[in-house]
């Protein structure tokens, strides 16, 4: 009786100290330079007060399936979507463009009827998670008309599906618009896609865009970068998977080859790339592959420019209440629209 009471405090104790969080730091290198690192990391005081409550949520829902995280996807999109019209206004339309389903969205008092701005939004290439979210502000701040594509998304349709219907709608944009007033951008998913369509419109010989932003993206599917195993989705919340033996995004990928150069661009010729805006931020499991992208542009030569936000995790910009969503807006509809004015 006595051993089994001792057996019972003894795993009472353990999951009880398993359930508190580590209060000290310690970072031990094993023989193969793997780092098993403890970190207390506090709520910074450099970043916003919305910001700093942010941080502090926990994790949304984790391991869905495929079609509930596309439920719960386009639900959050649609209420995101909502809160955005109602701050940044404009006209929104459902239509195809080169057989490609797109949302059209208007400024209510246009300024630039000769340029257009091109959105490939986020979702892991499989959901839509920034259709709305990415678009509606910068069409309201540059007044100028985004078109945002609803390609067809993996693992249904693996790469380079998505690259082909953004061309498709490129090439028939070029009919109405000179390609140095047509910018291409995205977030997340739509950022790497952002890359893979420059390089392949390169590779087709045909005219490139006047400008590209890629937001929290990373160009290169053969391996993981060092952010990706300090950071999820939400930064230091929720699991931290460490991403080793699986491929990466193997439901996109599908059988292409991981350093494809129009599939990772980092191995292509990225010589004559438009100027480009990056913007990451520190707590985003992007912020490697961002910042290795774009090196990779100035070593080609290119106009590249990049900003990198304090503490915040992930593609923070969907999150329309904080005040560094709006200073990221003011970055990407300025550089847009002062590269499309050249």
């Amino acid at each position: 009786m006595q051993l089994r009471h001792l057996i019972a405090v003894a795993v009472l104790t353990t999951t009880l100290h398993a359930q508190q969080p580590p209060q000290t730091n310690s970072s031990i290198l094993d023989a193969n330079g793997t780092a098993h690192v403890t970190r207390v990391v506090p709520v910074p005081t450099t970043i916003s007060s919305e910001a700093q409550t942010s941080l502090r949520r926990p994790a949304g829902a984790e391991n869905q399936s495929l079609a509930e995280r596309r439920t719960s996807t386009d639900a959050w999109q649609t209420r995101a979507g909502q809160a955005s019209l109602k701050a940044y206004p404009v006209k929104i339309e459902s239509i195809t463009i080169a057989g490609v389903p797109v949302r059209n969205i208007l400024p209510l008092d246009p300024q630039h009827p000769d340029h257009v701005l091109i959105n490939v939004h986020g979702g892991g290439f499989n959901s839509d998670s920034g259709s709305f979210t990415e678009s509606i502000p910068i069409a309201n701040l540059t007044h100028t008309r985004v078109v945002s594509i609803l390609y067809r998304l993996a693992p249904e349709h693996q790469f380079p599906a998505a690259a082909d219907d953004t061309i498709a709608v490129y090439r028939n944009l070029l009919k109405t618009y000179k390609p140095t007033h047509i910018a291409l951008y995205g977030t997340s998913a739509g950022a790497i896609l952002t890359a893979e369509v420059a390089v392949r419109l390169k590779q087709l010989n045909l005219p490139l865009p006047g400008a590209l932003g890629i937001f929290s993206g990373m160009g290169d599917f053969s391996q993981y970068a060092d952010s990706e195993a300090l950071f999820s989705l939400r930064g230091f919340t929720g699991s931290l998977p460490v991403p080793e033996g699986k491929p990466h995004d193997e439901e996109y990928v599908g059988t292409t080859n991981p350093k494809d150069p129009v599939l990772s661009p980092l191995y292509a010729d990225l010589h004559g790339m438009p100027p480009t805006l990056f913007i990451t931020s520190t707590r985003d499991l992007l912020l490697s592959g961002t910042t290795i992208l774009h090196r990779a542009f100035l070593q080609s030569g290119n106009n590249a420019q990049l900003i990198v936000f304090e503490a915040l995790p992930h593609a923070f910009w969907n999150d329309i209440s904080l005040p560094e969503t709006k200073e990221a807006y003011g970055y990407m509809a300025n550089f847009f629209t002062q590269q499309l004015s050249r």
